[in-house]
């Protein structure tokens, strides 16, 4: 199955946004299966950096590990899951336009089912983020460009 994904318009620098988006703690705000998010490791973020994510997905909340993959400020960032039963692989993307004062974010998902998990994904996971994710990008829209990033 292809990634599932989604593109939105912010008025905000890429830099304001890509900053905000890479923010662990500010995950809950702008994911809305997204329960809480926790760095697991100390020190600036980069390719390697370890966060814990709980999620609501269908009717259980799960905690799964996802791991930094890609991280190319103010471009591009990537994750992936390395553990639970749900595994997602994200890549986004933030181009600039209007002479670098608005940004386009495009942002992709992918998962990956191991376990009860196999039967989550199609059932569950990919109908639930072909819902959430182009609410989350107008939640993000929303935030960045009214409560100041």
């Amino acid at each position: 199955m292809s990634a599932i994904k989604e593109t939105v318009d912010v008025d905000c620098r890429p830099e304001d946004v890509y900053d905000y988006v890479t923010d662990t703690e500010r995950m809950p705000e702008w994911q809305l299966s997204a329960v809480s998010a926790e760095r697991l490791d100390p020190g600036p973020v980069g390719v390697g950096t370890r966060v814990r994510v709980t999620r609501h997905i269908g009717s259980r909340v799960l905690p799964m590990t996802m791991e930094v993959t890609e991280y190319d400020p103010p471009h591009s960032w990537g994750m992936r899951g390395v553990d639970g039963p749900v595994r997602a692989r994200v890549h986004g993307e933030v181009e600039p336009f209007d002479e670098g004062r608005r940004s386009h974010v495009t942002i992709a998902v992918d998962f990956e089912g191991h376990g009860m998990g196999k039967v989550l994904v199609p059932l569950v996971v990919r109908p639930q983020v072909r819902k959430e994710l182009p609410r989350n990008e107008q939640l993000l829209k929303d935030r960045l460009e009214h409560a100041g990033g």
